[in-house]
């Protein structure tokens, strides 16, 4: 996390996180777009689900956390993503790109039930397909934000810091 000061800031005291070269705070609701995007990001990377949730690693929440982080705040399970275009999502192509991992992360929450163990998902013979779907997601959120797509998703310790400061 990269944090930049400024010294003639009408908020004393207070500095602007980043992720990456883009502020996280130059979107109206960015701190909901900061939660979405870690929801995505964990939702994204087989690897981290295997190494983290399905070992148990405390920090980083199950995947009904993600699910529910993605959704929470936004209702994105109730409507499109559309409607957010301009305060959490820069353009219709994110807006698009999250309605479609949305949709089919909530198909398996759904099926397999949100109480269900973390290999309940991971098995579920629709999974890898809404892995691709957060990870096309993923992806173009984090390059207009210019953060790396490739780094390791943040604890949720990490995440509250970055939606409490600035």
């Amino acid at each position: 996390m990269t944090v930049q000061g400024s010294e003639n800031t009408s908020r004393r005291g207070r500095r602007s996180t980043t992720m990456g070269v883009m502020p996280l705070n130059d979107m109206p609701w960015w701190r909901w777009r900061c939660t979405v995007r870690s929801a995505l990001h964990m939702l994204s990377d087989p690897v981290f689900q295997r190494d983290v949730w399905l070992a148990g690693v405390p920090g980083y929440g199950d995947v009904t956390d993600a699910v529910y982080r993605l959704v929470e705040d936004t209702w994105l399970d109730n409507w499109s993503a559309e409607k957010y275009v301009g305060t959490i999502f820069r353009d219709s192509q994110e807006a698009a790109l999250v309605d479609t991992a949305v949709l089919r992360v909530l198909r398996i929450m759904h099926q397999v039930g949100p109480d269900a163990p973390v290999s309940a998902y991971l098995d579920h013979p629709g999974w890898p397909e809404a892995v691709r779907a957060a990870r096309d997601a993923h992806l173009r959120l984090a390059a207009s934000d210019g953060d790396d797509p490739e780094a390791p998703p943040r604890s949720l310790e990490v995440l509250q810091i970055m939606t409490r400061s600035a």
